[in-house]
């Protein structure tokens, strides 16, 4: 697809943008994949077997022989197969480059530098790029050197140390959220040079980090502690109460058949709602201070009842509550099926389930404009944007410098 063809398909916002990317595991992919979704051109550059995202994916899940984390992450891109060690790479890479806004990055600091397409050498051919890289602790520091992983990151970054009980062991959250922040977070910065570029015609080099993505996700709990000073008991709580830092009824409670969380509430009103003169006499308690004296007895109140029972009140006093949902209640979630969150592709011979692009453009889903399965599946016309001849494309293919499907 040209990059015209992209522009007018769906509105795209960024149908002139061309990136080239050069990003494995997840925030990379997941970074260029919004820039894809918004219309610009994405050329994902990989090994040539193949980025690490197609040789894993999480509770062994493939469909049609595509891992799942490889389709999470990598719609809307063409794809170029390319040993980048190889002597004759170099020039194929740099004519990609030269025509490009963007190169995106998520190699450990120093690889591409050793592979001959670091900040420097790019920004030396084409002087007006944008560069965006993203590694696990920053380009420089005691921790660059360091492998940056999700876990891991959840880890240094507190967010475990912060999520479940203090009398539990740590909890981490059930989801790559470093990963999926940092994409966006990068996709951000990515757009913003784009502007810059735009009205000023020149490039911008463009940092991101997991250890970073991880704080920034902890930007209230971390300014509330920080500014205070807060003392550790400060995170000791009632089990039902989901953070350290809300007031009651704040958290997640058992009932009868579900569990039920429990937002900010005016503790006056929930007690009405419950019809509870046990909640009554705590109704004027200071949310925050007398915490773990109330939420004791609204989980006293709630595991007896079940959820049905409580919709109709909780709605009149204009409580704050939802159930606790799981993965196939999401599935059949009336919301979720009105904003099109899902959407279903053949793979092979199955269909996966993809999860759209989380925004809507004057109403509307962005397309599914194209899907590569295939390593090297778009390589050949690639090349062709690039000026190459059908024979000069075969033979770099010989040479085993690019790789297509044959």
């Amino acid at each position: 697809m040209t990059v015209d063809e992209a522009g007018k398909q769906g509105g795209a916002m960024l149908g002139n943008m061309r990136v080239v990317s050069f990003c494995h595991y997840l925030q990379g992919p997941a970074a260029t994949q919004y820039l894809a979704d918004m219309g610009a051109e994405v050329v994902k550059v990989e090994p040539p077997k193949g980025a690490f995202e197609r040789h894993w994916s999480g509770a062994n899940t493939y469909i049609g022989g595509v891992s799942a984390f490889y389709l999470c992450a990598n719609r809307n891109k063409r794809l170029l197969a390319i040993d980048l060690k190889h002597p004759q790479a170099r020039e194929v890479i740099y004519r990609l480059i030269e025509r490009a806004d963007v190169v995106v990055e998520n190699f450990r600091p120093g690889v591409l530098e050793r592979l001959g397409f670091g900040y420097a050498e790019v920004r030396a051919r084409k002087p007006d790029i944008i560069y965006a890289s993203s590694t696990g602790f920053g380009s420089s520091g005691p921790e660059a050197t360091k492998p940056g992983q999700d876990l891991l990151i959840q880890a240094r970054s507190g967010l475990i140390g912060v999520t479940g009980h203090p009398e539990d062991r740590p909890t981490p959250v059930g989801c790559a959220a470093a990963d999926q922040h940092g994409g966006a977070l990068l996709a951000m910065g990515i757009v913003s040079a784009y502007v810059k570029k735009l009205t000023t015609g020149t490039g911008t080099r463009v940092e991101a980090s997991l250890f970073n993505a991880g704080i920034d996700l902890q930007t209230e709990p971390l300014t509330l502690y920080l500014s205070q000073q807060a003392p550790p008991e400060a995170f000791d709580r009632n089990r039902n109460l989901a953070t350290w830092f809300h007031g009651a009824p704040y958290g997640v409670y058992r009932m009868a058949d579900c569990f039920i969380a429990m937002s900010m509430n005016d503790l006056g009103e929930l007690a009405e709602a419950l019809d509870s003169e046990r909640l009554r006499a705590l109704a004027d308690i200071d949310p925050y201070e007398g915490r773990e004296r109330y939420a004791p007895v609204l989980a006293e109140e709630l595991e007896g009842r079940r959820f049905v029972e409580v919709i109709e009140a909780f709605d009149a006093h204009a409580i704050w509550y939802a159930r606790v949902q799981n993965y196939e209640d999401l599935k059949r979630d009336p919301q979720a099926i009105h904003n099109q969150v899902f959407r279903e592709v053949p793979v092979g011979n199955q269909t996966a389930t993809l999860v759209n692009h989380p925004l809507r453009y004057d109403g509307e889903v962005p397309e599914l404009r194209h899907l590569a399965i295939e390593v090297g599946e778009d390589s050949r016309d690639i090349l062709a944007d690039l000026g190459y001849s059908p024979g000069e494309t075969e033979t770099l293919i010989d040479d085993k410098v690019i790789f297509a499907p044959s």
